[in-house]
């Protein structure tokens, strides 16, 4: 009996022992990962020394491995301050075997097609306003067609609002696509810079859309403390190049754009390895977040865009389906 006892008790300190050096293997390999790849080649030191001090405290032992990649993604971001770390546990993962290229793309494109490659409603508000509602940048070659077809729906309209409060960003050739969409021509917008390929990117609008631009118009753009990466990145180069106005809340402030890798078959670590530099003041919104012209509670911001609309058409006695009282009328109905 005690040989069973002991038996069990040495299999648990094996156990234990082969988990706490898993673990520091995979702290090693987040640290070397940012090392070589973050965009500040100092900040591996802040999380060399953070992981050390918990390691000897024992803060990861007794963590599940979803309870420690839960840990890790929320000291990445706040040891660098950086809002673009992830790190998360990856349940029954494998290896990918080799897929052809071309079934991979058409099975991400059948998944974003589920939720209509972000764009949850097009309108045309009162006083001939334009809405999108827009939720989520998916790859521009698939997003192309229904971006255009958005964009041509509020082609008539005297103003725009596109509403990001709920925008996590995501691709960034689609940015530009819709960038591309408020430029009469080919613009520069912003470099990026990756410190791991000593190279620089310029990031530039298309001359030419598939949809009616939306040019020389009035365009409001919603955001939340939501508002994330890309979604951010449209609200503040349409900001900075006088093409729109922001209202809502400030951002986050997630300006680097990531890379993935997988650590150890596990866990899937995302690291920002790119800086972007606007090309009008070489500055971006990291750290800072996107500041509106307006503040207001997310909550409040689509009904002070349109007030704000409404009372310029008034102002300018712009054409419009209403008659100008019934425009006063709608916008003390919005303000009560």
């Amino acid at each position: 009996m005690k040989k069973i006892v002991i038996g069990i008790f040495v299999f648990h300190s094996l156990l234990s022992y082969a988990q706490k050096d898993e673990k520091t293997i995979v702290l090693s390999d987040i640290t070397e990962k940012v090392k070589r790849y973050y965009i500040d080649k100092e900040a591996y030191k802040k999380v060399d020394s953070s992981f050390q001090s918990d390691l000897k405290k024992g803060v990861f032992n007794k963590l599940n491995k979803n309870n420690f990649a839960a840990l890790l993604g929320k000291k990445l971001r706040s040891d660098i301050k950086d809002y673009h770390f992830s790190f998360r546990y990856l349940e029954n993962y494998s290896p990918e075997k080799v897929v052809d290229e071309k079934e991979k793309e058409k099975l991400h494109d059948f998944h974003n097609s589920l939720e209509n490659f972000g764009f949850e409603s097009v309108q045309r508000l009162e006083g001939n306003i334009g809405y999108i509602n827009y939720k989520g940048f998916a790859s521009s070659n698939s997003s192309a067609a229904t971006l255009a077809a958005a964009m041509n729906f509020v082609a008539n309209t005297n103003a725009l609002i596109i509403d990001l409060r709920e925008n996590q960003g995501g691709d960034n050739e689609m940015l530009l696509l819709f960038c591309s969409y408020f430029f009469d021509k080919k613009t520069d917008l912003y470099t990026t810079y990756f410190r791991h390929e000593d190279k620089t990117v310029m990031n530039s609008t298309q001359p030419d859309v598939l949809g009616a631009k939306y040019l020389y118009k009035k365009i409001y753009i919603l955001t939340s403390k939501s508002t994330f990466s890309a979604a951010e990145a449209l609200a503040y180069f349409l900001q900075q190049n006088k093409l729109a106005e922001v209202i809502g809340e400030k951002t986050p402030g997630a300006a680097n754009p990531v890379d993935h890798f997988v650590i150890q078959n596990q866990y899937l670590l995302l690291v920002p390895t790119g800086k972007v530099s606007s090309v009008i003041d070489h500055k971006n919104w990291e750290h800072i977040g996107v500041i509106p012209d307006q503040k207001v509670k997310a909550q409040d911001a689509l009904k002070t865009a349109q007030i704000t609309i409404l009372k310029n058409i008034l102002a300018t006695e712009t054409k419009t389906e209403l008659s100008p009282s019934e425009i006063k009328k709608l916008i003390h109905k919005l303000e009560g």
